[in-house]
């Protein structure tokens, strides 16, 4: 599959295909979405909000979750913030979420038996990683969605004047839901 992904690239980029999609690194619209990794939302979540190429920027994880405040979402969102222009936040969690159902000790048991050695594992135990907590789902999207919103809006590095407001898409209508 990936060579067929990089065939249409190479003919992609001979055909100069590229060129309707140019925008530079700042967003237009001055705002950040975090949002889940969800193959429905690939499409639809620009569609949905009536987005194009340029607007906004968007930090994909799955569950579109904030787990370490010193991690990779925050620091996407500080450079966002302080480097290129956004004001305002966007979470917008999903139905129907796959993380939803997530259980830390499955999962480690999935990478045991997808050959994911036992010392591997305690190594990272022993290096201060929680599965239980960086491995979770969630109860409900809301409350996944309040949370991140919260974490974000009172992280220490966050500028107060940052508006975030929290959303839930519908992954068949495209239907956004304020939570918060």
């Amino acid at each position: 599959m990936i060579d067929e992904i990089l065939a249409y690239n190479k003919k992609f980029v001979e055909e100069k295909q590229y060129e309707k999609y140019t925008t530079s690194k700042y967003p237009d619209k001055k705002i950040a979405i975090l949002t889940c990794m969800d193959t429905r939302l690939v499409e639809l979540l620009p569609a949905a909000l009536g987005l194009r190429n340029g607007d906004v920027k968007i930090i994909k994880n799955a569950g579109g979750m904030v787990i370490n405040p010193f991690g990779s979402v925050i620091r996407s969102l500080l450079i966002a913030i302080v480097e290129l222009g956004v004001e305002e936040i966007m979470v917008i969690g999903h139905t129907d979420c796959g993380v939803r159902h997530v259980d830390s000790h499955a999962m480690v048991e999935h990478m045991k038996s997808r050959g994911v050695p036992q010392e591997s594992i305690d190594l990272m135990k022993y290096c201060g990683v929680d599965f239980e907590q960086w491995l979770a789902g969630f109860d409900t999207e809301e409350q996944s969605v309040m949370d991140t919103v919260d974490t974000i809006r009172n992280h220490p590095l966050i500028p107060h004047d940052i508006r975030v407001g929290g959303y839930i898409i519908d992954t068949f209508t495209g239907a956004l839901e304020v939570v918060c």
